[in-house]
């Protein structure tokens, strides 16, 4: 059942702080009429890709120091796969093909749709496109790291798939990496990707 259907609703909604992102302050009725407040942050929508060499068996990943992770008091980076925010006029393929060639100087060509998901729906209005992503070395064209104008220090790393699977879990602090890690672990155990060319 979903929030309106048992009488939820936005009554109104307040920017708190417009940057990046937007915080808003929205006011809710219940179902017995009380009204409360609640914190939204809205960003908009992202992408994440974990691009897969079948031939090497090896994953793209990258590490880069992220201010949240720092206020929490670990310094060290965390892997991620590649990712970014959905700009105005994108979509999700085209911002996953993006994201790979600016941050792993990655050319993609087809990529397989893991899912739609929301990250953090208790607070965060992002809708998170996951994919795989088959890659060859061929495929590697530029060093990547980033975008300089955007402050971006981005280390990639290509990984082989052994390393990633006795890294373990606990390693792989970041959701979104965590998330297309098992679904390529899965498919791969079933045989079901990558696609055949």
């Amino acid at each position: 059942m979903s929030a309106s259907d048992e009488g939820h609703r936005i009554e109104s909604v307040e920017t708190v702080y417009q940057g990046w992102g937007r915080m808003l302050l929205a006011t809710l009725v219940t179902p017995d009429g009380s009204r409360i407040t609640r914190q939204i942050e809205d960003h908009g929508d992202a992408v994440a890709v974990l691009p897969y060499d079948a031939e090497r068996g090896t994953v793209v990943l990258v590490r880069q120091s992220r201010p949240p992770l720092l206020f929490r008091g670990r310094a060290e980076p965390v892997f991620e796969v590649l990712a970014g925010r959905i700009d105005s006029g994108e979509d999700a393929l085209g911002t996953a093909r993006r994201e790979a060639m600016e941050e792993a100087g990655l050319r993609l060509g087809a990529l397989t749709l893991v899912g739609d998901f929301h990250a953090m729906p208790a607070v965060s209005t992002e809708m998170l496109t996951l994919y795989l992503a088959p890659y060859t070395a061929a495929d590697r064209i530029t060093a990547g790291g980033g975008l300089a104008d955007d402050h971006e220090d981005i280390e990639v790393i290509e990984l082989p798939l052994d390393r990633l699977w006795d890294m373990g879990m606990a390693a792989l602090a970041d959701m979104k990496t965590a998330l297309l890690v098992l679904a390529l672990r899965e498919r791969l155990a079933a045989g079901t990707w990558p696609p055949a060319a």
